[in-house]
């Protein structure tokens, strides 16, 4: 059952990405890469931590390296682990798409980003903001060149 629900929730963040990548413009790719595969995927997350928290070796929790190890000796905990990257990197790649629309970015400059934040989150999420931040950079020596 945990490889089926690995599966699958990789298969739901795939469409999501695949919509973030190549429909960047159509509401229901975000909708759907920003609200409801997340929420799905969040479900799935909440199920899985309740069911199988209990099972943790005595130890285990979040309060050091070692205790998050000992947490994800739990097959059904590491994909609770595993899934809240789905979910959240997701969640940040379609922050992406939508602020590079509201600042004008070109998706092309996107894409790149996009890819990096499915492979490798926060590196993605750099990649983004120094992007943005090149964006803001131009833009404003435009304006000020232009007065």
């Amino acid at each position: 059952m945990v490889d089926t629900v690995f599966s699958l929730c990789g298969l739901l963040a795939g469409v999501g990405w695949i919509g973030l990548i190549l429909l960047p413009r159509r509401g229901l790719a975000i909708a759907a890469a920003r609200l409801v595969i997340p929420a799905i995927i969040g479900i799935i997350y909440v199920y899985f931590f309740a069911m199988y928290l209990d099972r943790a070796p005595v130890g285990a929790g979040f309060g050091s390296l070692t205790a998050v190890a000992a947490l994800f000796t739990v097959e059904e905990l590491l994909l609770c682990g595993w899934i809240h990257y789905l979910a959240f990197d997701l969640f940040v790649g379609s922050w992406e798409v939508e602020d590079a629309k509201k600042r004008g970015i070109s998706h092309w400059f996107v894409v790149p980003c996009l890819l990096a934040t499915f492979m490798a989150g926060p590196a993605g999420l750099l990649l983004y903001l120094l992007v943005r931040g090149g964006y803001t950079l131009k833009t404003a020596g435009a304006t000020t060149s232009a007065q």
